[in-house]
Order: structure tokens, then C-alpha cells, then sequence
């Protein structure tokens, strides 16, 4: 099962509606890991690049100033886009944040088709008859968050209710 994080586009945006949410996937992402570049500019992800370029030419002119071989080149390379693609989804996230999206939650599915199905089936109910009275394949954005009390329906982990026996 993947966990998928949902943004709203920025309300000013021309057409907001639910055919533009995005679904970021969290995890490793193996085409950013590959080709980082090339997956930077797929997503639009313009200022990710430019500190990418920025960092790996500078890291390969530092280490060939030190006179390190080749292989220790290859090595860092390799270790920065692996970095890169552990850390793909949180670049988008706060790129999307950067332009103004917000977060509408996390969903929980075996693919993007049903991790969407099981988000709009949740905001659905939602906006229909109010938040949802158990707990929900889709949990808001503010669940736990300082500045306000948790509804038991948000509660998350082993004891679904608060104080909760085991």
C-alpha cells in the first residue's frame, strides 16, 4: 500500500476544482533517482534544479580539486541522486507549497487510482453530511495538529480512541 499526500490548487487559480489536485506519492522514487534532471524539469520543479546543478557542480569541482580518483567521483554522484530520489516527494510538496497549494490530506491505497477513488469518496461524504463518524481512508491535513482538539474519527495508530484501553 502507498501513501499518497493530496494538495488543492491556490484559490486564486482560474479552475479549481477536484480535476486538478495532485496526489504525491511518498517514498523512494526510482525515475527521480535515474534521471534527476530530466524528472526536475517533467515536474516543474525549476528552483529543485537549479540548487541540484548548483550542488553537484560544485561537489565535482570540489573533489576534483582534491585530486580524489574517479571512482570516489562516481561514488558521490551516485549517493547525491540517490538522495534525490529518496527525497522526490518532499521536493514536490514544498514546491507546491511555494506556489501556493495546500494540503488536503493523506490517503492510503494500493495504486493512484484507488488511493483517489478512496479520497473522493471520503471528501464527498464529507462535503455532503459533514466529517465522517469513523475513521476515514483520507485523514485532513490539521489531524494532530497544535491549535485545536482531535476528533477521535482523526485519531491515527493502534488505540482509536483517545485514552483508549489495549
Amino acid at each position: 500500500m502507498s501513501i499518497y499526500t493530496v494538495h488543492t490548487p491556490p484559490p486564486a487559480a482560474e479552475k479549481s476544482g477536484p480535476e486538478r489536485f495532485v496526489f504525491v506519492r511518498d517514498g523512494f522514487s526510482f525515475w527521480a533517482f535515474l534521471l534527476g534532471p530530466l524528472w526536475m524539469l517533467w515536474h516543474r520543479l525549476w528552483l529543485v534544479l537549479v540548487g541540484y546543478c548548483v550542488l553537484v557542480i560544485a561537489v565535482q569541482a570540489a573533489l576534483h580539486a582534491i585530486g580524489v580518483s574517479s571512482g570516489v567521483r562516481f561514488t558521490t554522484g551516485a549517493l547525491i541522486a540517490l538522495l534525490v530520489g529518496l527525497e522526490a516527494a518532499t521536493l514536490r510538496r514544498l514546491t507546491l507549497a511555494r506556489r501556493g497549494w495546500r494540503n488536503a490530506g493523506i490517503v492510503v491505497g494500493d495504486d493512484i487510482e484507488s488511493a483517489e477513488q478512496r479520497f473522493f469518496d471520503t471528501w464527498i461524504e464529507h462535503e455532503r453530511h459533514g466529517p465522517p463518524r469513523s475513521s476515514s481512508a483520507a485523514v485532513p491535513a490539521s489531524a494532530g495538529m497544535p491549535g485545536g482538539p482531535v476528533a477521535p474519527s482523526e485519531i491515527i495508530g493502534l488505540f482509536p480512541q483517545p485514552g483508549g484501553g489495549r
